[in-house]
C-alpha cells in the first residue's frame, strides 16, 4: 500500500536469519582463514620454484613437475584472492546496509513529526533509494555466484618449457658471477666506526627491559658528534662513500642500516634523535662519524638492530620485544598525533616513514584512533654489486592500537621487519627519474615558465626604460648644458652657475664624500663577498657538485666558500675606503669582518639555545661550535686582513670628474615622491616582484620538503634580480640628482637594498599562509634565519645598486663640458 511507513520495512522480516553483527563477524573469521591460506599458497609457490631451479639442469622431468605444481598453486591463489575480495565487498555492503537502515528509521521518525504540517508525503525518492539498494545487492550476489564457479586447470606445456629455460639461464648467470667474484682482489677493509655511547638520562633508552622515559616537548641534549678534522672541511664536505653506489657488496655481505632522526612532518628543522623514542635499541649505541654538513643538517646516525644482508630476503623477522608503560605509550601517542616521521640511512640512501597511524572519522559519533607501526617492509633494489634504491613501506601492515590503555597497565609489543631485494636495470642512482623513487616527501617542483616570463618582461621594460627614455633625456640634457656652457664662455664671464638647474648645477657637490664612510665601505665589501658566495654556490650546483643523496653538502660548501671569500670583503672595503680618503683602515677591517659575523652569531645563539633546551638534534655540539670558530679565526679573519692590506696598497685616487667645493650647496625642498621612503618602496618592490614566484620554490625547499634541482633557472633569475636592481638604482639616482639632491651615496644603497625587507615580509606571509609550521623551535629558527636572509639580500643588492649608480654618475659628468 502507498501509505506504508518506512519503519515497516526491515531486512529479514519474512525469513529469520543472522543479525548483521553476526554476519560481519562470520565474514571476518572467514577472511582470516583465507589470508592464512594465501600465506600457505605463497610458501608452496616459493618452494616449488626453488625445486624447479634445483632440478633445472639435472632432472628436467622433476623440474617440469615442480613448475606444474607451481602453476596450480598460483591458480588457487588467484581464486582465493577473488573470494577474499568478494567477502570484503559483502562485509562492507552489510555495514553500509545497517547504516542505511538506521538512517531510514531516523528519517521516518522525522516524517511522522512533520505529518501534521504536510498531509501528503512523496515516497518516490525513497522508492528510488530502495531500488538502488536492491540493485547493489543483486550485483553483489552476481559477483559471488561468478567467483564460486569452479575453474578449469589447464597448463601450456610450451609455457612451462620457456619458464624452465629462463631458470636455467639465471642459474648459469649466477655461476658466472661467482666465478668473476673469486678472481677479483679482496676488498679493502675500512676502519670500524668508533663506539660512542649516548649519555644515559631522560629520553634515552636503558639496557634490558628498563622503561624508556622522554617528553616530546622536553628532549635532552644529544652529545654524540665526533671532532671533525679541519682538513676535511677545507678539502670538501666529507666522504663520498655510497653517493653513486660506489660501495660494492657480495651476496650475503652485511648492509648496515643507520637510524637517524625523528621529528614533526610539518617542521623540517625540528628533529630529535631516533633513540629518544621508546623503540628497539641496542644495549651499546655505536654512532657513525659524520661530516660537518651532516651535523649542521641535524643528522645523528647510529647503528640499529636491523640485520640486512645483500640480496638475502627476510620475512617477518623479530627485531625485539618491548613492555611499554602508560607514560611511554602516551609519549608515542603524542608523537604520532604530531605526525612524527623517522629517517633511516642505508648506504647513504635516506628512507623515511611515519612512526604511527592516526585516523579521524565522523562528527557524530566522533572516532579518534591511534596506532603504532610495529612491522616495517624494506624494499631494496640493486644493480650488480651496488645498491641503487631503498625504501620502507607499511602498505600491507595493520597498526598496533595504542588506545584504551589503563594508567597502571603495560603494553606488550613485538617489532618485526621484512627485507625484499629486487634487481633493477638502472645503473646509477642519478639515472632514476624523478617521481619513480617512491619518495616520502612530495616532488612537485617543475620548470615554472610563468615566473620566468614575468621576470623577463620586467627586465625588458626596465632596461628599455633606462636605455631609451633615460638616455634620451640625458642626451637632451647634455646638449643643452654644453650649449649653455659655450654661450657662457663667449659672453661676459658672469657666474658659472647662473641660470643652471637640474643635475648639472650640483656638479661641485655630487662627489662630496658621505658621512659614515667606514660603514658604507664595510657594507660594500660584505655585499661583494655574498655576491661571489651566491654565484659560486649556484655555479657549483650547475656543475653537479651537489648530489641529492648527500647529507648537508650545500651547508658545508657554503661554510667553505664563506671562509675563502672573506678576502673579497676585505679587499673591496679597504680599497674603496682608501679611495674616498679614509685613514682608520684597521678599524674599517674590523667593522667589515664583524658586519655579518656578529648578527649571525647573535641569531645563531638564540636559535641554538632554543634547540638545545628542547633536545633537538639541530643544536650543534660543543666540538662543532669550536670547529666553526676555529675556521673563522684561522681562515676567515686572516683572509679578510690580507685582502684589506692588498686593497689598501693597490688603491688609486678617487679621481672624480668634477671638483668639489669646500662649502656644500643648499638642497632645495624635495617633493614627497622623491623622499627616501618612496625610493625604498619602489626600489625594493620591483626587484622583489621579479623573483616573487621563484622565491616560493626556494622557501618550499629550505623550509619545506621539496628538493630544488632547477639550478639553471635559479641562475637565470639571480641574474635578472641583479639586472633589475642596477636599472632601478640608475633611474632613482637620476631622479634624485635632477631635484638638485646630491646625497645619493646612502640613498642608492637603501633604495634597492630594501628588497631584503620585502623578502622578510614575504617570509612572514609564507609562515602564516603557505606552511603548516608551528611550535617554538620551528618558529624561532624560521624567523631568525629569515631575518638574516633579508639582511644578506640588503647587503648584496645595496652593493649592486651603489656601484651601478656610481658608474652612471661618472658617465654623465665625464661627458659634461666644464672649465
Amino acid at each position: 500500500p502507498r501509505n506504508m511507513g518506512l519503519l515497516d520495512w526491515t531486512p529479514g522480516k519474512k525469513e529469520k536469519g543472522p543479525t548483521p553483527e553476526e554476519a560481519i563477524q562470520k565474514l571476518k573469521e572467514t577472511e582470516k582463514i583465507l589470508i592464512k591460506k594465501q600465506e600457505f599458497l605463497e610458501q608452496k609457490i616459493q618452494h616449488e620454484l626453488q625445486m624447479a631451479k634445483k632440478h633445472g639442469t639435472k632432472n628436467k622431468r622433476a623440474a617440469l613437475q615442480a613448475l606444474r605444481r607451481k602453476k596450480r598453486f598460483e591458480q588457487q591463489l588467484a581464486q582465493t584472492d577473488g573470494t577474499l575480495s568478494t567477502l570484503e565487498f559483502q562485509r562492507e555492503a552489510i555495514e553500509n546496509a545497517t547504516t542505511n537502515a538506521e538512517v531510514l528509521r531516523t528519517m521516518e521518525l522525522a516524517a511522522q513529526g512533520m505529518k501534521k504540517a504536510y498531509q501528503d508525503m512523496d515516497i518516490d525518492k525513497v522508492d528510488e533509494l530502495m531500488a538502488d539498494i536492491t540493485e547493489q545487492q543483486e550485483v553483489a550476489q552476481q559477483i559471488s555466484d561468478a567467483i564460486s564457479r569452479p575453474l578449469g586447470f589447464d597448463v601450456d606445456e610450451d609455457e612451462l618449457l620457456e619458464e624452465l629455460e629462463k631458470l636455467e639461464q639465471e642459474e648459469l648467470a649466477e655461476e658466472l658471477l661467482q666465478i668473476g667474484d673469486k678472481e677479483e682482489e679482496p676488498p679493502i677493509k675500512l676502519p670500524s666506526v668508533p663506539p660512542t655511547q649516548l649519555p644515559e638520562g631522560p629520553g634515552l633508552p636503558q639496557t634490558g627491559s628498563a622503561a624508556l622515559r622522554m617528553t616530546v616537548l622536553g628532549h635532552p641534549r644529544s652529545r654524540n658528534c665526533q671532532w671533525l678534522p679541519l682538513l676535511m672541511l677545507l678539502l670538501g664536505t666529507g666522504q663520498e662513500t655510497g653517493v653513486e653506489g660506489v660501495t660494492h657488496y657480495k651476496a650475503g655481505d652485511p648492509v648496515i642500516l643507520y637510524v637517524n632522526k625523528v621529528g614533526p612532518y610539518h617542521n623540517p628543522q625540528e628533529t630529535y634523535h631516533y633513540y629518544q623514542l621508546p623503540v628497539c635499541c641496542p644495549e651499546k649505541i655505536r654512532h657513525k662519524s659524520l661530516s660537518l654538513g651532516e651535523v649542521l643538517d641535524g643528522d645523528r646516525m647510529a647503528e640499529s638492530l636491523y640485520e640486512i644482508r645483500f640480496r638475502e630476503n627476510v620475512e617477518k623477522r623479530i627485531l625485539c620485544h618491548m613492555q611499554l608503560s602508560s607514560a611511554q605509550v602516551e609519549q608515542l601517542r603524542q608523537a604520532i598525533e604530531e605526525l612524527y616521521y623517522f629517517e633511516f640511512v642505508v648506504d647513504d640512501l635516506p628512507i623515511r616513514g611515519f612512526v604511527g597511524y592516526m585516523e579521524e572519522s565522523g562528527f557524530l559519533p566522533h572516532s579518534h584512533k591511534i596506532g603504532l607501526w610495529t612491522h616495517l617492509d624494506f624494499h631494496l633494489e640493486f644493480h650488480g654489486d651496488r645498491i641503487i634504491f631503498a625504501n620502507v613501506s607499511v602498505r600491507d601492515v595493520k597498526p598496533h592500537s595504542l588506545d584504551g590503555l589503563r594508567p597502571d597497565e603495560f603494553l606488550g609489543l613485538t617489532h618485526t621487519y621484512s627485507v625484499r631485494w629486487s634487481e633493477t636495470s638502472v645503473e646509477r642512482r642519478s639515472d632514476r627519474r624523478r617521481g619513480d623513487d617512491g619518495g616520502f616527501f612530495p616532488r612537485t617542483l617543475e620548470i615554472h615558465w610563468l615566473s620566468i616570463i614575468n621576470s623577463m618582461v620586467l627586465v625588458f621594460l626596465l632596461v628599455g626604460f633606462v636605455a631609451v627614455i633615460l638616455m634620451r633625456v640625458l642626451r637632451n640634457d647634455l646638449a643643452r648644458y654644453n650649449l649653455d656652457e659655450e654661450t657662457t664662455s663667449a659672453g661676459s664671464g658672469d657666474d658659472f652657475d647662473q641660470g643652471d638647474n637640474g643635475w648639472k648645477i650640483i656638479h661641485t657637490d655630487v662627489f662630496r664624500f658621505p658621512p659614515y664612510r667606514g660603514l658604507l665601505c664595510a657594507v660594500l665589501g660584505v655585499g661583494a663577498q655574498f655576491l661571489a658566495l651566491g654565484t659560486g654556490i649556484i655555479v657549483m650546483a650547475l656543475l653537479g657538485m651537489f648530489n641529492v643523496h648527500r647529507h648537508g653538502a650545500i651547508n658545508s660548501a657554503a661554510i667553505l666558500l664563506y671562509a675563502l671569500t672573506c678576502c673579497i670583503s676585505g679587499y673591496v672595503s679597504s680599497h674603496f675606503y682608501r679611495q674616498i680618503g679614509g685613514e682608520r683602515w684597521v678599524w674599517n677591517i674590523i667593522l667589515t669582518t664583524s658586519l655579518f659575523s656578529v648578527p649571525f652569531f647573535l641569531t645563531w645563539s638564540v636559535v641554538n639555545s632554543v634547540h638545545w633546551a628542547n633536545g633537538s638534534t639541530q643544536a650543534l655540539p660543543a666540538t662543532t661550535i669550536l670547529l666553526l670558530l676555529t675556521v673563522w679565526l684561522l681562515v676567515g679573519f686572516p683572509l679578510t686582513v690580507i685582502g684589506g692590506i692588498f686593497g689598501k696598497n693597490n688603491a688609486s685616487p678617487f679621481d672624480a670628474p668634477c671638483r668639489t667645493k669646500n662649502i656644500a650647496r643648499e638642497i632645495p625642498p624635495q617633493p614627497w615622491y622623491k623622499s627616501t621612503l618612496i625610493h625604498m618602496t619602489v626600489g625594493g618592490f620591483l626587484p622583489f616582484s621579479a623573483i616573487s614566484v621563484e622565491l616560493y620554490y626556494i622557501f618550499a625547499t629550505v623550509w619545506g620538503r621539496e628538493q630544488y634541482t632547477l639550478y639553471g633557472i635559479l641562475f637565470f633569475v639571480f641574474a635578472i634580480l641583479l639586472s633589475v636592481g642596477a636599472c632601478i638604482s640608475i633611474a632613482l639616482t637620476y631622479f634624485q640628482l635632477s631635484g638638485e639632491d646630491y646625497r645619493w651615496w646612502w640613498r642608492s644603497v637603501l633604495s634597492v637594498g630594501s628588497t631584503g625587507l620585502f623578502i622578510f615580509l614575504y617570509s612572514v606571509f609564507y609562515y602564516a599562509r603557505r606552511s603548516n609550521m608551528s611550535g617554538a623551535v620551528q618558529t624561532v629558527e624560521f624567523f631568525g634565519y629569515s631575518l638574516l636572509t633579508g639582511y644578506v639580500f640588503f647587503l648584496m643588492l645595496g652593493t649592486i645598486s651603489f656601484f651601478s649608480s656610481l658608474k652612471f654618475i661618472r658617465y654623465i659628468y665625464v661627458n659634461l663640458k666644464m672649465d
